[in-house]
């Protein structure tokens, strides 16, 4: 069977006990499918002295003891797990696709008008190309659970707000350069919110705290008010159950 291509890695040192996995400048679904395979595989097979593993876009930032493992030994273990990870077929398995409901523009989008202006584009166009594709989770971040998924449309491409927004509503959807996401928790930020979503994605008291995880993908669609409120309301109830596809 064809075998996958391997980009170039570096190994960079980050103090005394950091060691990154560094897959270039380049951001691709290919290279982050690479990254999450990787981050899984020193995580699943619970190495002594690796502490943690922290996936990113492009690289994996393991933290260890020294102690317990040597960097000379860690780096050969991250060679041998790629090593893995390519000779391994090239069909890709099943890929999760989370729908997430989203109600746009109005009292719950106030950058909707902006993004209407500077792309041209009408609310409904908007809507339309926001919601034509599934996005892939590159990484999670800044604030719990945070979805930075890349592949935003160019057509919705717009600039950050110019001062950070002192407070964001929990399930505000926003777009920023060629990025979009949601804050699953509320927060002060950046982003250009074009929507709010119902759906709860951290939730602390559960045994799985987190609705998806990096390398899963979201799809979000369009709900009327109504449609948001009464999602909300099952939210708040415990009883709903988002849509999960696999493609």
């Amino acid at each position: 069977m064809e075998q996958r291509a391997i980009p170039n890695v570096n190994m960079l040192v980050a103090g005394e006990q950091g060691l990154v996995a560094d897959f270039g400048n380049v951001i691709s679904e290919d290279v982050n499918m690479l990254v999450q395979q990787l981050a899984r595989l020193l995580t699943d097979q619970q190495i002594p002295g690796i502490t943690e593993v922290v996936p990113t876009y492009r690289s994996v930032m393991v933290y260890f003891d020294p102690v317990l493992i040597t960097r000379s030994d860690l780096t050969k273990t991250i060679y041998c797990f790629l090593d893995q990870i390519v000779s391994k077929s090239s069909e890709q398995n099943p890929r999760k696709v989370i729908s997430v409901p989203v109600c746009y523009g109005g009292v719950f989008g106030p950058d909707m008008d902006f993004v209407v202006r500077r792309t041209g584009l009408s609310i409904q166009e908007v809507i339309t190309i926001h919601t034509s594709k599934s996005y892939l989770i590159y990484m999670l971040g800044f604030i719990p659970a945070f979805p930075y998924l890349g592949g935003l449309p160019e057509e919705l491409v717009v600039p950050r707000l110019g001062k950070t927004r002192a407070r964001i509503q929990e399930g505000s959807v926003g777009i920023a350069a060629r990025q979009t996401g949601f804050y699953t928790v509320e927060s002060a930020g950046e982003w250009r919110i074009i929507g709010r979503t119902p759906l709860k994605a951290f939730n602390p008291e559960a045994s799985n705290p987190f609705a998806f995880a990096a390398g899963d993908y979201l799809r979000f669609t369009s709900v009327s008010v109504d449609e948001f409120f009464a999602i909300r309301r099952e939210v708040e109830a415990g009883t709903y159950i988002p849509e999960i596809h696999l493609q």
